[in-house]
Formats: C-alpha cells, structure tokens, sequence
C-alpha cells in the first residue's frame, strides 16, 4: 500500500472536519473489509491521502427499537445485526441477509453500512495494480466496459448504466430496499430506493464525498413479521451472490395488501420488481401467484450470452422468496 494519514475520529463533526480538508481525497472506514482491498489493490483513480477512522466515535454501535421503528447504527456489524433477537422476530428477512452475508470472520469485522456503500463487483474493475498494471474499464475513465466482450458471467442482466454492467454485491440491501429503510446521514435522510446510484462514477451509492451514514431505520411491518430473503452462491458460506432477493408483505385475511420485492447482483443497483409487486395486490398468496411474480420479475432482462442462467435463477429464488413469506 501507498502511505496515508491515518485519523482517529471523536465525534461525527470532526470526522466531517476531516474529509473536508483540503489536500486530496479522503474515505472513512468502519470495518474495513473492503476498504483495505481497495487500498492494497491501489484501485482507484486518486490514492487517498487520509483514512478517517470511525470506530473511535461513541453511539454509532446500538441496535434499538424507538417510536414504531429498528433503528440500527452505522458500525452494528453484520453479526451483530444477524444474531439480534429482536431482528430475528420481527425483521428476519434483515437477520437472514446479514447472516448470509460472506464468512463469519467477514461478519465480525464488516459493518452493516459499509455493506450497502461498498463498490460494485467486477472483475475488470477491480483488477489488481500489483498484477500486470491498471484495467481502464470503463469506471476507470476508459472508453468501454470491457466485460461486454469479455467474461460476464456474475453481471447485470437488466443492461448497463454509463456502459457499465457491473452489479450491486450487497446482502443487506434487498432486505432494506424490500423492508422501506431510511437511510441517515450527517447531511440528510434517504429514502432506501433513492440511496443506490451506480451513476456516480465508481461509487455506488449517492454520498457526497464528505457525507457519512450514521444509522439506518426500518420501519416495523405493518402486519406481522412478514418478510424473507433467500441467496443463491457458488459457495454458500463466503461467496458474493449470484442472485439475491428479499421480500416483504402484508397480509390480511389471506390477502396481500402491501408487497415490496427486491432482486439483486442483477444489475448495478438493487431492482426493485415493481411489476411483481402489483401483481400480488389483492390477492391470495399461493405457488402459482408466486411463480408467475417470477416471472414478471424478468419480463424486460437483457441477458448476455454468457449469462442468461440468471434470469431462471432470478424467477425462481423470487418464487421461493415469498413462498417464505408464509411459512
């Protein structure tokens, strides 16, 4: 790695503070799981010239149940959030995501908000500087995304955005998309669909660069602990997702009154599957509803050729989800 400032944050302003000086970029880290690949793989355009610590500010680690709603800090770590009990009952799609989430030495150091910011995955992209020099995709100021002729196997079947097809990676996010989240920063609050935003450049969230998300809050389900996420991986206990999904429902009387369903690592940002979503209105949920959400989900992929498995996987992990839903 090249040399950096290291600072010891104590106190959200003064983190601020810090990313705002002048002097070069700068990023934040939490856990770090994958911020320190980036920094060894000398992966971005600009090396960053101060690294800001956020562990060192006190009240960013409560998980907490306040005024209708969970309310999760932004360095709760992803086992944390996974073995919470009051997650567990009442948002277990959110408990199932970040249980599913990479390995449980990966768990115990990565933070929920540094899983929703981390970049997209893409093996261009992400080349290592070490190993034969700089890939200039398309993320990295070249004219093209070089895996639209090359290995595309993992990335978006929905098209690209900025001629990138690259995919979002997160566990947690399709159970914050699915459950409504907010978003909160130093600067605003977000609404969840509003957050991701592969147009960013290589980032994949919204953020300003001085910007620093300090909680996420889930409302409470109106009608029960009706939610579920389900992953599809080569490797169940380490690897990124092929396809993900979470779904949430309310149910009255058999019938569904509000559905949000959420697919993703097919396309640079979670996909909200607002056609499934309607579908379900209304209705009774059952096998045949459930499969044809599915597809309705992928009426409008856009698959490669080398990666068109995923539109099946795609159908039939969004069936499988809100079967769950039930159970």
């Amino acid at each position: 790695m090249k040399r950096f400032n290291h600072f010891d944050a104590r106190s959200i302003e003064e983190a601020v503070s810090l990313l705002q000086e002048g002097g070069g970029p700068a990023y934040v880290i939490g856990g770090g799981s994958d911020l320190m690949g980036c920094l060894k793989d000398n992966l971005w355009m600009e090396y960053p010239e101060r690294i800001v610590n956020l562990k060192t500010i006190p009240g960013l680690k409560d998980i907490r149940e306040e005024d209708g709603a969970l309310h999760i800090g932004a360095l709760v770590t992803l086992t944390e959030l996974a073995e919470a009990e009051s997650v567990k009952a009442t948002w277990p799609s959110l408990s199932e995501a970040a249980r599913r989430t990479g390995s449980p030495l990966l768990r115990n150091m990565g933070t929920v908000a540094g899983n929703i910011c981390q970049e997209n995955r893409c093996w261009y992209y992400r080349y290592p500087d070490k190993i034969g020099g700089r890939i200039d995709c398309v993320r990295k100021g070249g004219k093209r995304c070089l895996a639209v002729p090359g290995d595309h196997r993992f990335h978006s079947i929905f098209g690209a955005v900025n001629k990138c097809i690259a995919v979002n990676p997160s566990d947690t996010a399709p159970s914050f998309v699915a459950l409504n989240a907010t978003i909160k920063t130093t600067k605003r609050d977000i609404p969840i669909d509003q957050f991701f935003s592969a147009e960013m450049g290589a980032q994949s969230t919204v953020l300003d660069r001085d910007e620093i998300v300090t909680e996420i809050i889930v409302p409470k389900p109106e009608a029960g602990p009706t939610s579920a996420f389900r992953k599809i991986a080569f490797r169940q206990s380490i690897d990124f997702a092929l396809v993900n999904c979470a779904a949430s429902l309310a149910i009255v009387d058999d019938t569904i009154t509000s559905a949000r369903v959420c697919l993703n690592g097919v396309h640079n940002n979670p996909r909200r599957c607002e056609a499934t979503e309607e579908a379900l209105m209304g209705k009774k949920l059952t096998e045949a509803l459930a499969q044809e959400a599915g597809e309705l989900a992928v009426a409008d992929a856009k698959p490669l050729f080398q990666n068109g498995f995923k539109v099946q996987m795609a159908k039939t992990i969004i069936a499988d989800t809100l079967m769950d839903c039930i159970k």
